[in-house]
C-alpha cells in the first residue's frame, strides 16, 4: 500500500466516528494540515465524504467532512440450519435492504446452499457491493475464507468465500467468511451492549453454541481460528453424550432444541423446528411471561449451565464484558441473574453480565462491519467520478 493510499485510508477510518474537521483530521490522522485538502478531495471524488456544516465556536468557523458512501455497499450474508439472510449497508452502517428466506440448509447440500444465498445476494443488493462477509455457524479457517466443519449444516472444508465470488463476479479477496460468534462479538464492540469495552466475550445460543472474544479492539482467534469453542466446555459430566464424543458439554444443555425439549412435552409446538429460532422463542418467552413452571424451570437451569461455564471463560479471559447473544439474548430477562450468581460464587466472576443489544441480528451487523472495511482499509477501491469537492 503506498503512502498516500494508507493516508486516504486513515482520513476515512477517522471520519467513520462522526464529521470531523480539517484539524482536527490531521491530529488524528498523523498526517500535515496540508495534506488534507488534497486526501478529502480525493475522497470525495470517490463519493466517500461530504461536506457536513461548520463546527460551532468563536472566530473562523471550521468546516466539517463526514462520510458519505451511499452507494458503496457492503454485504453481510447469514448460514444458518435453517435459514438464509442478506443484509446491505451504506459505509455508516445504516441498513438499505435486507431479506430472509427459511431453507433447510444441510438438506441443500453445499452447492445449491451457495445457489440460494447468491439469488439472495442479488435480490438486496442495488449495485457492487464494495466488500462481502458470510457468518457461518462452524469451524473457520478464515485467513483461508474455508468453513472446516460445520455439524449443524453438515459441511466441511468448504471453500465458501471462492464459491461466492464466483456467483457474485467479484475477486474473492472481496470475500470474507468468519463464525457467527465472531462476528457477533465485533458487532457489540462497534454498535451494541460492548461499544467502547476493550475486552468482550460473546456468548451465541442457537441450534448450537459458540462464542467469541475481542480483545484491544480485534477478535481473539488462535493458532488455528478455532478459539471461542465454548459449547464444549464440560457443565455436567453425568449428563447426556454430545456430539463431539464427550459427555455432558454446554452444548447439549443449552443448544435450543435441548432447552424446548426441557420446557415441554413431546409433541408441544415448542419442539417444531418448523417455526425457527425467533418463532420458538418468542413461544417460549410468552410461557415464561404466564409462569409457566416447566418452562420458568428449563431456563433457570439453562442460566445455571451458562453460568459454570463462564466462570471457565472468565477465570481464563478476563473479559470486562459478557454478553449474551443469540437467543439467551431473547431470554435476557430470565437468564442474566442465574449466570451472575454463578459468577459471583467464583473469586474471579467480576465481569459484568448484559444481554446482547442487537439480538439475533448481531451476526449480520458485524458482518456487514467486516465487509465495509475492505474499503476503510482501501478507499481507492471505489470508483473516481472527478466532479465531487469537500
Amino acid at each position: 500500500m503506498s503512502p498516500r493510499t494508507a493516508n486516504l485510508a486513515a482520513v476515512l477510518r477517522a471520519l467513520r466516528a462522526g464529521p470531523l474537521s480539517r484539524t482536527q483530521l490531521a491530529a488524528r490522522c498523523g498526517v500535515a494540515k496540508s495534506a488534507v485538502p488534497g486526501l478529502l478531495a480525493e475522497l470525495a471524488d470517490r463519493g466517500l465524504v461530504r461536506p457536513a456544516g461548520v463546527l460551532p465556536g468563536n472566530g473562523r468557523p471550521s468546516r466539517l467532512v463526514e462520510l458519505d458512501g451511499e452507494d458503496a455497499y457492503a454485504l453481510a450474508l447469514g448460514i444458518e440450519a435453517d435459514r438464509l439472510s442478506a443484509v446491505v449497508t451504506d459505509l455508516s452502517g445504516r441498513v438499505l435492504a435486507e431479506h430472509a428466506e427459511t431453507v433447510d440448509v444441510a438438506a441443500a447440500g453445499l452447492q445449491r446452499g451457495m445457489d440460494e444465498l447468491a439469488h439472495l445476494a442479488h435480490r438486496v443488493l442495488p449495485g457492487p457491493p464494495v466488500g462481502v462477509a458470510i457468518s457461518v455457524p462452524g469451524l473457520v479457517d478464515s485467513a483461508a475464507a474455508v468453513l472446516r466443519f460445520a455439524p449443524a449444516l453438515r459441511w466441511r472444508d468448504a471453500e465458501i468465500a471462492g464459491l461466492m465470488a464466483a456467483r457474485l463476479n467479484l475477486p474473492v479477496d472481496a470475500v470474507a467468511v468468519d463464525n457467527e460468534a465472531n462476528l457477533g462479538a465485533v458487532a457489540e464492540t462497534v454498535a451494541g451492549a460492548g461499544a467502547g469495552v476493550s475486552e468482550l466475550f460473546y456468548l451465541s445460543g442457537g441450534t448450537a453454541v459458540g462464542g467469541g472474544l475481542v480483545s484491544g479492539g480485534a477478535v481473539l482467534r488462535g493458532a488455528r481460528g478455532f478459539a471461542g469453542e465454548v459449547g464444549h466446555i464440560a457443565v455436567d459430566p453425568s449428563g447426556e453424550r454430545c456430539t463431539c464424543g464427550r459427555t455432558g458439554c454446554l452444548e447439549t444443555k443449552a443448544n435450543l432444541a435441548a432447552v424446548a425439549r426441557a420446557a415441554a412435552a413431546p409433541g408441544d409446538p415448542l419442539q417444531d423446528p418448523a417455526l425457527g429460532v425467533e418463532g420458538r422463542v418468542a413461544l417460549l418467552k410468552e410461557r415464561l411471561r404466564r409462569g409457566d413452571q416447566r418452562a420458568a424451570t428449563a431456563v433457570h437451569e439453562l442460566g445455571v449451565a451458562l453460568g459454570i461455564a463462564l466462570c471457565s471463560v472468565v477465570d481464563v479471559l478476563d473479559p470486562d464484558v459478557v454478553v449474551l447473544g443469540g437467543y439467551f439474548a431473547e431470554l435476557g430477562d430470565w437468564l442474566v441473574e442465574p449466570v451472575r450468581v454463578e459468577l459471583a460464587a467464583r473469586p474471579l466472576g467480576h465481569a459484568r453480565v448484559v444481554p446482547s443489544e442487537l439480538g439475533l441480528e448481531a451476526p449480520l451487523r458485524g458482518a456487514a462491519h467486516v465487509a465495509a472495511e475492505r474499503l476503510f482499509a482501501d478507499p481507492t477501491l471505489a470508483p473516481g467520478t472527478e466532479e465531487a469537492s469537500v
